[in-house]
């Protein structure tokens, strides 16, 4: 009788503890798959521990049936779930672990023979209140079972040997909670151990205690652990960790993927590899590297890991695939190169067009004046003055335009820009008329204005053989207007090439419009309408 109040004192600790370790979980919230099957395995034992206890008050033989009924369910289950969750802990192949479904089979075998021993008295060879005598299938069983639980550990160690680096502690108290019971067990069938009770479930107990070490100091199923553990083996950057002594002690699913990186066992190993792609010479506290390997471009970068103390223990490379920023930083190029290219030759044709253009009509005038029978000698001067300093103004303009800059000083309002492009104008009539008053609200356009002017007038003056240009420009609360109209030969159908799709261009991205019209014989005329609110939002 002391026996029994002994054995189910231990037997109740043990049940309290797994009890214990299950609710420690659930209170966490974790739900994913390691976890679920870390609890299926604890709830067998359960099962296990709930039997003992009741075979110790068993009075009779239908009693103690069912007392071993309980039990066995949770020992058939337990093994198979420990390969389970031994497999999901080391994170093993998505293979292996659609082969492993098949365990419960196993379980449910075992315990569909067990209901029917009464029949062929194979798992028991007797049952009784006084003897239980196992039978061969007993054994057979306990094979299955004890495979398992050996292939388990076996898999947990192999782990850290594959990676070369120390069992983890949580790793080491998984294994002792099921190696201690299992060692136990086999002690007591081989006739070792013998005693009037089962022994086997009383070193749960021990096991229930380490897993709740393994829980709650060294975060044994811990959802934060198991997140940062899945992204970083999920990510698209290879991950390699360095112990103090300088070996491999992780790798991620990228790093182990990259070739030059498969065979790197220790530090010296890793920058050997380097230095031989680069052909360049590195140390062990190198921040930062890029390589080029078959065409694919890396950066690597390197940290280091504190203790509390401050001591370093380990480095870390981080290693990213950055061939797609290369590509879009030598896209970007390419593209910056087109933009300055298509800038300079919007630059050079407006003002270098207008330029010529404006020399042209110098130089027609001065020839006009050259043929008359007495021709004034200070007009031709004076237009020969004007050719010249609109050649060096050309000159200047170019130079500005090759180097993105700008000497344009009257660019301080549109009134002045346009009146720049009127009083340039020779050989032509050209008025231009104000309405409304200007002010700093508008400056925001004044260069496209300006622009958008001098390229109107260019090509009134090159292409339409105007003899007069009137200019409009309008000050309005929400907007300015600019209205060009000219006297020339005018068409009947308007294509838009340089000149008028500039014209378009700049003004559409100021949120203005532009619209064009011409009737054949009845001259050219632009408008051009530029909103101020919408720019200042």
């Amino acid at each position: 009788m002391t026996a029994n109040i002994i054995s189910a004192v231990f037997l109740t600790l043990g049940l309290c503890g797994m009890l214990g370790s299950v609710t420690w979980i659930l209170r966490r919230g974790n739900r994913n798959r390691l976890t679920h099957l870390f609890i299926s395995c604890q709830l067998s034992i359960v099962l296990w521990l709930i039997s003992e206890l009741l075979i110790l008050w068993s009075v009779n033989t239908e009693q103690l049936w069912g007392s071993y009924l309980i039990g066995n369910i949770g020992i058939s289950f337990f093994g198979p779930l420990w390969l389970m969750l031994s497999a999901e802990y080391v994170s093993a192949s998505k293979k292996l672990k659609h082969i492993m479904h098949i365990l419960p089979l196993v379980s449910l075998t075992s315990i569909a023979l067990i209901i029917a021993n009464p029949r062929h008295h194979l798992y028991y060879a007797e049952f009784d209140i006084s003897k239980v005598t196992y039978g061969p299938l007993f054994y057979v069983f306990q094979a299955i079972y004890y495979i398992c639980i050996i292939t388990g550990i076996t898999m947990i160690c192999l782990k850290h040997t594959r990676r070369q680096d120390q069992i983890s502690k949580q790793s080491f108290l998984l294994i002792l909670s099921a190696a201690i019971p299992l060692g136990i067990n086999t002690l007591t069938l081989t006739g070792v151990f013998k005693s009037s009770i089962t022994l086997t479930p009383l070193f749960f107990v021990f096991s229930s205690l380490l897993i709740l070490i393994a829980l709650g100091k060294y975060g044994l199923l811990n959802i934060n652990s198991i997140a940062i553990r899945d992204t970083i083996q999920n990510i698209n950057s290879g991950v390699v960790i360095f112990d103090i002594n300088g070996t491999v002690s992780y790798k991620n699913k990228f790093a182990e993927a990259l070739p030059f990186l498969r065979n790197i066992l220790t530090l010296n190993d890793f920058l050997k590899e380097i230095e031989k792609i680069t052909n360049e010479t590195f140390d062990n506290d190198f921040e930062s590297i890029e390589l080029v390997y078959k065409d694919e471009f890396y950066n690597l970068k390197q940290s280091n890991c504190e203790n509390k103390s401050g001591t370093k223990v380990a480095r870390v490379v981080t290693i990213s695939n950055v061939t797609e920023y290369h590509e879009l930083a030598s896209a970007e190029k390419k593209l910056s190169l087109e933009q300055e290219r298509n800038r300079i030759a919007q630059e050079m044709h407006d003002s270098a067009g207008h330029t010529f253009t404006m020399i042209s009509s110098l130089a027609k005038l001065l020839k006009h004046e050259a043929q008359q029978k007495k021709p004034s000698f200070d007009k031709m001067l004076e237009n020969i003055s004007e050719i010249d300093g609109l050649s060096r103004s050309g000159v200047t303009q170019l130079r500005c335009t090759i180097n993105n800059l700008r000497d344009d000083e009257f660019m301080t309002s549109i009134t002045k820009a346009v009146q720049t492009v009127t009083t340039a104008v020779r050989g032509v009539d050209i008025e231009l008329c104000i309405q409304g008053e200007e002010d700093k609200r508008y400056k925001f356009c004044i260069k496209e204005m300006y622009d958008n002017c001098r390229e109107t007038v260019t090509n009134a003056l090159r292409y339409s053989e105007a003899s007069r240009i009137d200019i409009i420009l309008k000050f309005l609360n929400d907007r300015v207007e600019l209205y060009i109209l000219d006297n020339g030969r005018g068409c009947g159908h308007i294509s838009e090439h340089n000149g008028l799709r500039g014209i378009r261009e700049r003004t559409e991205a100021l949120g203005g419009t532009v619209r064009f019209s011409s009737i054949e014989g009845e001259g050219f005329n632009t408008m051009i309408k530029i909103p101020v609110k919408e720019v200042q939002i």
